[in-house]
């Protein structure tokens, strides 16, 4: 595998493996160091030489076991088996969370802000309104510009797309 090619598998899969991280050990910044440690083993086992026949796989694989060996290492009693396997559905739960998250950051600072105040910290448009010193209806269309921009932003081709995860 060459720079380049690492350098896009890096790009390209950073925040799924972050996302599948994060579902697993409930803590941004260790499910960011754990996606970061795997990928500067495996760029040792490239400079080793080693070849991958799914690297894709095998990063989803040594994310998951990072994630293990973080949570063995707190002492919790959490058992193996309550950490997802790694298959298509996870996979695509990951890529499709980033790719949300991705959308989201890119939402203008205010709308951005009245959104996560929505969905995220479920505050009605009144709470919203109070805590930010806007009016309800500027809250209303900034949700309207946010949806419309994150359908946009998530639907392959534009055709309509349904959100039903927030």
């Amino acid at each position: 595998m060459t720079d380049r090619e690492f350098d896009i598998y890096f790009r390209s899969m950073y925040l799924p493996l972050g996302m599948f991280a994060l579902r697993i050990v409930d803590d941004a910044q260790s499910a960011e160091d754990i996606v970061e440690d795997a990928f500067m083993k495996v760029w040792q086992q490239i400079e080793a030489g080693k070849e991958f026949d799914d690297f894709k796989a095998y990063m989803y694989r040594s994310v998951r076991n990072g994630c293990i060996s973080f949570i063995r290492s707190r002492k919790e009693t959490v058992g193996v088996e309550c950490i997802p396997e790694i298959d298509e559905e996870t996979v695509d739960t990951s890529e499709r969370d980033a790719r949300l998250w991705k959308a989201i950051d890119a939402l203008p600072d205010k709308c951005r802000e009245v959104f996560l105040l929505s969905k995220r910290d479920g505050l009605s448009n009144d709470e919203i309104a109070q805590r930010m010193g806007i009016s309800v209806k500027t809250i209303k269309n900034q949700m309207t510009k946010a949806f419309s921009r994150l359908r946009d932003d998530l639907s392959p081709a534009h055709k309509p797309f349904f959100l039903p995860f927030l």
